[in-house]
């Protein structure tokens, strides 16, 4: 449907709209009736339905993690046009003035529970369905509860205390379920149940790319019994962790890498390209399309704001890299992290890349001025391609970005986005969560092979780090962990190792946070880089994280007010 088509139609329903509100205040003659929507036909349609509300996006409340994993850990600067473009995004980055009554941290809550209400409607209509007459009912079922999990998941990491409301709950009971109906572990365990029940009932090679199957699920338990292995006390603080959730993971994670469905991809660039998406290494992703029939296709609308201000894009330079994330890449004379004095030497030019030891990941995350802009040596990023250079500094993200020749490269006027698929969980992730499981149950050792296997694909992945000349970007130093020749591989150092290759392998990928949260050292190390990055950036120098309130968003005051109270406030709001 071409634009001039639909604006006409837009026209014409105003038209009918505003010539036939008697028509309108009429009550209606009929209504579909459950059972005649409860028909194998229409409860796909539910499900897929369902599933739209991955893509179901807007840029302000995005479905992508960056603005709440990222702007929040330390790895990102807002960017944009200033401290007040978008300024709840400003208020995500500094915390201190944080409120409850942040318009897009209620519209986040809000977009969640749609996509949960619409996959309780498809599971309630698949319940009614008779087996006999839909033989995939059992099937979809676990499909949708999959989902279930995957949103209430994001719930929780995002607000700690959410109301639990399942397919089982009446629609005009929702408003009694409170928020701390259930304690922290039980809504973990409701999270958790849903992703067991998707690990026993679903294929292991579901119909399409895209639906949920039987890895897919055991890969997500795992994250989440990960996640819920750390457990908090009332005010936050993590105060022990659960080995038998941790024995789990390990389990989980094995069977996955021994299934030999999933590899790393040979070079770690083809994660992030519209090219190579559903890879060997892509587990769960979004699965974005263009020239769907639709007006603009079902586009990364969270990557929207993303993009460089020159010609070829033109807006609006969100998602800066933190100086101290990019100071963080630097390698030593060994090819190993700088751990303890990273932060003392800054990197910000081509010449710094070129004299200084770098991890290579570095130019696949972050665009600097002078160097390739998305692996094309012709296409060369300049510091006026970002909007405020004098408030966010001079680097931007490109894992979630293409550039402008790509098939799947849509602009949507003042905006633009791609078809690109978004990763929700990939294969390194898992590899990951194994090391850190084992090295929390003292068997570091088993992790070493593990983060090693991580390191040597990202010292491999340069063949796409050159210039217009051929040569190198930067001066590429990195090695595996030799205990005994480059390091002591005790459970401290192995933890520190683990935590570090988390950071850069997933760096501006909107996880940071959310992992800073999960170990208990939120507080402490937000405000350690808060102490040095606030001398770089001026819109920093009020930063301040609070802990036992920071580690989640507050309940947003407009649903605790239409609860009439029932919900109640996180702890320290």
């Amino acid at each position: 449907m071409n634009k001039i088509t639909y604006i006409l139609q837009l026209c014409l329903l105003w038209v009918v709209a505003v010539s036939c509100n008697d028509f309108l205040d009429e009550n209606p003659k009929g209504a579909l009736s459950d059972d005649q929507l409860n028909t194998p036909d229409n409860v796909e349609k539910m499900v897929i339905a369902a599933y739209s509300g991955l893509g179901n996006d807007h840029y302000t409340e995005p479905n992508s993690p960056w603005p709440y994993g990222n702007l929040r850990s330390g790895d990102a600067y807002k960017g944009g046009a200033g401290t007040g473009d978008i300024q709840d995004f400003h208020f995500y980055e500094t915390f201190t003035y944080m409120r409850d009554d942040l318009g897009t941290v209620d519209s986040k809550w809000y977009r969640q529970y749609v996509s949960i209400s619409r996959i309780n409607n498809a599971l309630s209509r698949l319940n009614a369905v008779d087996e006999t007459d839909f033989a995939k009912k059992q099937t979809r079922i676990a499909e949708m509860r999959f989902l279930r999990g995957h949103f209430y998941f994001e719930q929780k990491i995002l607000f700690k205390h959410v109301p639990y409301i399942d397919e089982t709950v009446p629609v005009e009971e929702y408003i009694t379920v409170s928020n701390k109906q259930l304690s922290d572990a039980e809504l973990w365990n409701k999270i958790i149940a849903d992703f067991r029940f998707a690990v026993d009932n679903l294929p292991e090679n579901n119909e399409q790319i895209g639906r949920a199957n039987k890895w897919m699920s055991k890969a997500y338990l795992a994250k989440v019994l990960l996640y819920a292995a750390y457990e908090q006390d009332d005010k936050n603080n993590v105060v022990s962790i659960n080995q038998e959730k941790l024995n789990e993971v390990v389990q989980l994670t094995t069977e996955i890498i021994e299934s030999g469905r999933y590899a790393l991809s040979a070079d770690f660039a083809d994660n992030f390209l519209f090219e190579t998406e559903n890879g060997p290494e892509s587990i769960f992703a979004v699965q974005h399309s263009r020239n769907d029939g639709t007006l603009h296709g079902r586009l990364d609308w969270g990557a929207m704001l993303n993009y460089p201000m020159n010609p070829e894009y033109g807006c609006c330079g969100f998602h800066q890299p933190s100086q101290n994330l990019v100071n963080a890449f630097q390698t030593t004379a060994q090819g190993l992290p700088k751990f303890t004095d990273f932060n003392q030497t800054v990197i910000s030019t081509p010449e710094d890349l070129l004299s200084r030891n770098i991890d290579p990941r570095l130019n696949h995350t972050v665009a600097i001025p002078g160097l390739p802009y998305k692996y094309n040596p012709e296409f060369v990023f300049q510091e006026w391609w970002n909007r405020q250079p004098e408030v966010y500094g001079a680097f931007m993200s490109m894992k979630e970005v293409v550039l402008p020749d790509c098939g799947c490269f849509e602009k949507v006027n003042p905006f633009m986005s791609s078809s690109k698929n978004r990763d929700i969980i990939r294969f390194d992730d898992v590899i990951l969560w194994k090391a850190e499981a084992l090295i929390e149950l003292n068997r570091e050792a088993e992790a070493l092979p593990l983060i090693n296997q991580i390191r040597e694909r990202a010292s491999r992945s340069t063949s796409r780090l050159k210039d217009a000349s051929g040569n190198p970007t930067g001066k590429f130093v990195m090695a595996a962990y030799r205990p005994g020749v480059n390091c002591t591989w005790d459970n401290e150092f192995a933890r520190q190792a683990l935590r570090w290759e988390r950071r850069l392998e997933f760096a501006m990928e909107g996880c940071r946070f959310f992992d800073l949260v999960r170990w208990g050292i939120a507080a402490e190390y937000i405000n350690s880089y808060f102490e040095v990055e606030k001398t770089r950036r001026e819109h920093l120098r009020e930063a301040k994280f609070t802990k036992n309130r920071d580690e989640y968003f507050p309940i947003p005051m407009q649903q605790i007010n239409f609860s009439k109270k029932l919900y109640q406030q996180n702890y320290g709001w």
